[in-house]
């Protein structure tokens, strides 16, 4: 059976996928992931997955770089690998902390999304020039959905938007 997941890796929490296959796997049956970071980035988390498949006579193969549970060796690499998976994550998030108060010290840092590239002011005056949002998307290289949004930053009167829209 193939399942798939969309969701981080960071916690083993919330993935229903995951809790489907860890309540339907037997003995004999073997777990296959592309790669540990996938299956949970916290050494703990991994471990315990590990140690509940284990439980179950069931084994877990990682495709990269390969390597299964099922013998000793395999269960001391997954433990290395959680650990590496877990410092990987830490990393990440103190790069991203150290980018986002360098942004801040700069003062380009808005809070959430990237700055703008065209200016509501600007989308809203082509538009009671009579444009239509696709002309102006085509015409200012940005998406349809950034007119819109535009556009219904500003209500009328009767609790509408620009657009017409209620």
């Amino acid at each position: 059976v193939i399942r798939s997941e969309k969701l981080s890796g960071k916690s083993v929490e919330d993935r229903p996928e995951l809790a489907t296959l860890m309540q339907f796997m037997r003995d004999g049956d073997e777990l296959v992931v592309v790669r540990l970071d996938r299956l949970g980035r916290s050494t703990r988390d991994v471990l315990n997955l590990v140690h509940e498949l284990d439980q179950k006579g069931a084994s877990l193969r990682v495709l990269d770089p390969e390597l299964t549970t099922g013998g000793d060796v395999g269960r001391i690499v997954v433990t290395v690998l959680g650990m590496v998976a877990e410092m990987e994550r830490k990393f990440i998030l103190e790069r991203q902390r150290a980018g986002i108060e360098a942004a801040k010290a700069r003062g380009i840092y808005a809070g959430v999304g990237r700055l703008k590239s065209v200016p509501d002011e600007e989308i809203r005056r082509r538009h009671a020039a009579g444009e239509g949002p696709t002309a102006i998307a085509k015409a200012l290289g940005i998406g349809r959905t950034s007119v819109y949004r535009a556009l219904g930053a500003t209500k009328n009167a009767n609790g509408g938007n620009e657009t017409g829209d209620p």
